[in-house]
């Protein structure tokens, strides 16, 4: 998946690895180290949501509610759709769901 080799330098082996995964990766996680951000995941696992409720649903800002779901569309975390005036978020992925509960339970 992200190796790709092992290569020999100055008696030092060094692991390559898939620049390109690596990147993706930093930037979910990245996108996820944000409190509010885990809360708009959170509350898109539910349902579908209009970005006009999450100013109240966050009780952020509109301008920064945009912000951080800008971040998380960008890293492929959400997804959104026009209908109408309204953009509606969705998860462009469950799988980050697991991800969450994975890390909530190496909290405890």
């Amino acid at each position: 998946m992200f190796f790709t080799g092992v290569v020999k330098k100055r008696n030092i082996y060094i692991f390559e690895y898939n620049n390109i995964s690596f990147k993706m990766s930093s930037k979910i996680f990245k996108a996820l180290s944000d409190q509010t951000r885990l809360r708009i995941v959170e509350l898109l696992e539910k349902r579908e949501i209009c970005a006009c409720e999450f100013v109240s649903l966050v009780k952020k800002a509109q301008p920064t509610v945009s912000q951080h779901l800008r971040v998380l569309e960008n890293a492929g975390i959400v997804k959104s759709r026009k209908d109408g005036r309204m953009v509606i978020y969705s998860l462009a992925n469950s799988r980050v769901i697991d991800m969450m509960r994975i890390a909530k339970e190496m909290s405890k």
